[in-house]
């Protein structure tokens, strides 16, 4: 099997993975809430890695500053996934989904200032898309048209939660190189959990999943499994297969989220923020070429 085959059946897994975790995310905190879905697909995830490590062998050392830097890893990712999923509790999982594509613009923007990273031009280009095709995406243009300015609905949210994806990524990048990708899967993952139970400690929130269905709660696990799966497939791909190719298919995952909205919910979307969602993934693909 080559490195290109392997490249390819990885970037697939990281976008059916994702794509169809970002979906039932939006599903089910429709249901259960944002931040009930979050912390108990996260917890089925721990587990799922746990279950790795007992499979492959670890060895590496960890460094103190890589024990700093995974909470404030896992704090990006729980803030940055806590405000996807309260957009798409709050709006159209369509429109939601093609806005996070602008995590990529801000990983990107983070590492050009203070990693030292450059864009090719067609890199660059494709960043413009990913922008103009989130503008087109997230306005609600006939208010704008009845003078009446308006953002869609979980749009703010969505933007924001984009920004501490970018800064997860990055800092993520730094500790995997250093220590693997599956400790920093590990302890990011733990993390995120030790941080989910304070803050619904301090914020009084109610994790209990009591009233909820058999359903729900399967699904719920299973989400968190899909996306740890996703995860590994990924890092494992990177270890073997080639980033290049990897990554623009991974971050592609959007086209799998909206489709099965379209199909599944039947979304409703205008066809201007159908051609800028269609702008925004044509742009994350290209700037991976």
């Amino acid at each position: 099997m080559t490195s290109a085959f392997i490249s390819l059946l990885s970037g697939l897994g990281g976008m059916f993975g994702w794509g169809i975790y970002d979906f039932f995310a939006g599903v089910y905190s429709k249901k259960i809430g944002p931040y009930k879905t979050f912390f108990w697909s996260q917890l089925a995830g721990l587990f799922f890695v746990l279950t790795l490590i007992s499979l492959f062998t670890v060895s590496r050392a960890i460094h103190d500053w890589a024990l700093i830097l995974l909470p404030i890893a896992a704090l990006c990712y729980s803030t940055g996934y806590l405000l996807f999923m309260k957009g798409f509790a709050i709006g159209n999982i369509s429109i939601v989904a093609a806005i996070m594509n602008l995590w990529a613009v801000f990983t990107m923007l983070i590492a050009f200032v203070f990693m030292g990273q450059r864009l090719s031009t067609l890199q660059f280009i494709g960043v413009i898309m990913i922008i103009v095709g989130a503008a087109a995406a997230s306005l609600n243009w006939r208010d704008i048209q009845n003078r009446n300015f308006a953002l869609s609905a979980g749009v703010k949210e969505t933007v924001v939660g984009a920004f501490f994806f970018g800064v997860f990524w990055n800092i993520s990048e730094i500790i995997s190189e250093d220590i693997g990708w599956l400790p920093t899967t590990l302890g990011v993952k733990f993390c995120i959990i030790l941080f989910l139970l304070i803050l619904s400690v301090l914020a009084k929130r109610e994790l209990s999943l009591a009233k909820a269905g058999a359903k729900t709660k399967s699904m719920v696990g299973l989400m968190g499994v899909v996306e740890a799966g996703a995860v590994a497939v990924v890092n494992f791909g990177l270890t073997v297969g080639d980033a290049i190719l990897i990554t623009p298919i991974a971050s592609a995952l959007s086209v799998v989220t909206i489709t099965m909205a379209l199909v599944f919910l039947k979304d409703r979307i205008t066809q201007l923020q159908g051609l800028g969602i269609i702008t925004a993934i044509l742009g994350i693909v290209i700037t991976g070429l």
